[in-house]
C-alpha cells in the first residue's frame, strides 16, 4: 500500500514528491533581538547528497499573537536564507506574511544539493514603541537522496 498515492517512475502521482522523501520542520521561539541584532528562529541542515523543497514557513511576533492586526513588524526585517543567500522571493520583509498557528500559504522553492536553510530575524533600529519581546520561525519542507550521486532512492 501507498501512503501517498500510486507510484509511477519513483514518485507519487498525487503529491509528485519522490518516494523516499521526508519531512523536515525546525521551529524556534525566543527574545526578540536587540538594536543591530540578528537572529536565527528556524534552521534545517539537508544531509549531504540530498535536495528538497521548502513547502512551508511561518512567523511569531508577541504583539501580533495580542493583537492579529498588528502585522507590521518596524524596525525588524525578516528573511529567509539558503546557504547564507536570500531565497528568492523572501529577500527580505518587515512584515508578517504567515502568521504562526494558521493554515498560511504553502510555498514550493526548490533548494539545492545539502542546502542550509535559515529563518532569521534582525533588528534595524525599532523604536520604543515598535519593541518586540518574543519572536519566532518554522520552517517545513521535505528532503530526498539525489540520484545524481549514483546508486538507488531510499538511502539516508
Amino acid at each position: 500500500m501507498t501512503v501517498c498515492g500510486s507510484v509511477h517512475a519513483g514518485q507519487c502521482e498525487v503529491c509528485g514528491s519522490p518516494l523516499d522523501s521526508r519531512v523536515f520542520d525546525s521551529s524556534g521561539v525566543v527574545a526578540a533581538p536587540g538594536p543591530g541584532e540578528e537572529t536565527v528562529l528556524a534552521r534545517f541542515a539537508l544531509p549531504p547528497t540530498h535536495c528538497g523543497v521548502l513547502r512551508y514557513f511561518a512567523q511569531f511576533t508577541d504583539r501580533f499573537a495580542r493583537d492579529p492586526g498588528r502585522a507590521a513588524t518596524p524596525g525588524y526585517r525578516w528573511q529567509i536564507r539558503s546557504d547564507v543567500q536570500p531565497l528568492d522571493p523572501y529577500l527580505s520583509f518587515g512584515h508578517i506574511i504567515n502568521p504562526w498557528g494558521l493554515s498560511g500559504f504553502p510555498v514550493d522553492i526548490r533548494l539545492a544539493e545539502g542546502a542550509v536553510v535559515e529563518f532569521t530575524v534582525r533588528n534595524t533600529g525599532a523604536s520604543r514603541a515598535d519593541e518586540l519581546t518574543e519572536v519566532g520561525g518554522r520552517l517545513l519542507g521535505r528532503h530526498w537522496y539525489d540520484t545524481r550521486f549514483g546508486g538507488a532512492p531510499g538511502r539516508l
